[in-house]
């Protein structure tokens, strides 16, 4: 009785162990990911160019790894400004997405 009792207690210990790590893990790649998108759209401001309008998609290596950025930019009512948005993905998995609005310079 008090063998399955010790059995479950590690049992449960050893599951709540893994949910940790899984969770660091996560964080650990939002950072990350948020890092690609800030990084990227920063670059796109400190080129003092509008975007062209459409899709591309570039890379990003952050710690050691490699992650996708696809970038959208789109027209929005005002001619004088763009909708940016920087989707981050870990292969085919997207992780983090961030906007903003682009004027001309």
């Amino acid at each position: 009785m008090a063998l399955s009792i010790v059995a479950l207690a590690l049992a449960a210990g050893a599951r709540a162990t893994g949910a940790l790590t899984a969770n660091a893990e996560r964080q650990s790649n939002m950072l990350l990911a948020q890092l690609c998108a800030e990084n990227t759209l920063i670059g796109l401001r400190l080129n003092r160019m509008m975007p062209p309008i459409g899709d591309d998609t570039q890379s990003c290596v952050q710690a050691g790894r490699e992650w996708t950025v696809h970038l959208s930019v789109r027209p929005t009512p005002n001619p004088n400004f763009v909708r940016v948005q920087a989707q981050v993905a870990d292969g085919e998995t997207p992780l983090l997405a961030l906007s903003t609005v682009m004027g001309r310079y």
